[in-house]
């Protein structure tokens, strides 16, 4: 049996958070467009996208401050499907996987936080992703959308905030975004 939409009725629906990321580039521009990207990828729907945040980059390279958002994407892609995909997009804004430092600059960074209940410990998918615990640049944007939100392989969200309070991170005021980011979050809201 098919539905309106085309999907089968045996096809699950899952429930994906992926974080956003970029310092490079315009890294405004280039979070806004992947949030726009993210709510055109195929049998997926953007539920719902984070505030945008500025943040000092982790891991001790010397680099431009990061702006991060997080998204939630309900969809039928395969994790691993999802995860090309993600890739995808990062090579369509010129990320070169090959060329970068370790925890370096980015043009653009989409990390598959959580899909569902999965979790995978294959190298190649790591769900939930291994350092998001340790990461106010995710941790915050999740709190945003819930505090108490509850991640499979992760635990309670608000369980984590108290050790990464130190970790430099400030809500973009809508001065510094452009207006058609605002007006796409507000129509996501």
């Amino acid at each position: 049996m098919v539905d309106q939409t085309g999907h089968s009725a045996s096809e699950p629906t899952v429930i994906a958070w992926i974080s956003i990321g970029s310092n490079l580039a315009q890294p405004v521009q280039q979070v806004q467009k992947a949030i726009q990207a993210l709510g055109e990828l195929p049998d997926s729907k953007l539920l719902w996208r984070s505030h945008l945040y500025r943040t000092e980059p982790v891991g001790g390279v010397e680099q431009p401050a990061f702006i991060n958002a997080v998204a939630r994407l309900q969809t039928h892609l395969p994790a691993w499907v999802l995860m090309q995909a993600l890739q995808n997009l990062e090579a369509l804004a010129g990320r070169q996987r090959s060329a970068e430092v370790f925890w370096g600059p980015r043009i653009l960074d989409l990390d598959l936080l959580s899909y569902g209940h999965l979790i995978s410990r294959d190298p190649s998918l790591r769900i939930p992703h291994p350092r998001m615990s340790e990461r106010a640049f995710v941790l915050i944007p999740l709190a945003e959308f819930d505090p108490a939100l509850n991640l499979p392989g992760c635990g309670c969200i608000a369980d984590y905030l108290p050790a990464v309070a130190d970790q430099s991170v400030t809500r973009l005021p809508e001065s510094a975004i452009p207006k058609e980011t605002l007006r796409q979050h507000r129509a996501s809201a």
